[in-house]
């Protein structure tokens, strides 16, 4: 299972939630993961109301 914590943790050049998901997506093409568990809420000022949506759609 792949952790938003370890992605945000493993990734600090990001800095804001468009480049979360774009590094998300890099992530889950490289990683053999089925399942994105979001352990956390991303701490950046652009994050959207719907971010748990956004970030689903870019794992899977």
């Amino acid at each position: 299972m792949l952790l938003l914590s370890e992605v945000i943790i493993a990734n600090p050049q990001v800095e804001n939630f468009e480049a979360l998901v774009a590094v998300l997506k890099q992530v889950s093409k490289g990683s053999d993961e089925r399942f994105f568990r979001m352990d956390v809420k991303p701490d950046y000022t652009d994050v959207p109301d719907n971010w748990e949506d956004r970030l689903e759609a870019a794992f899977y």
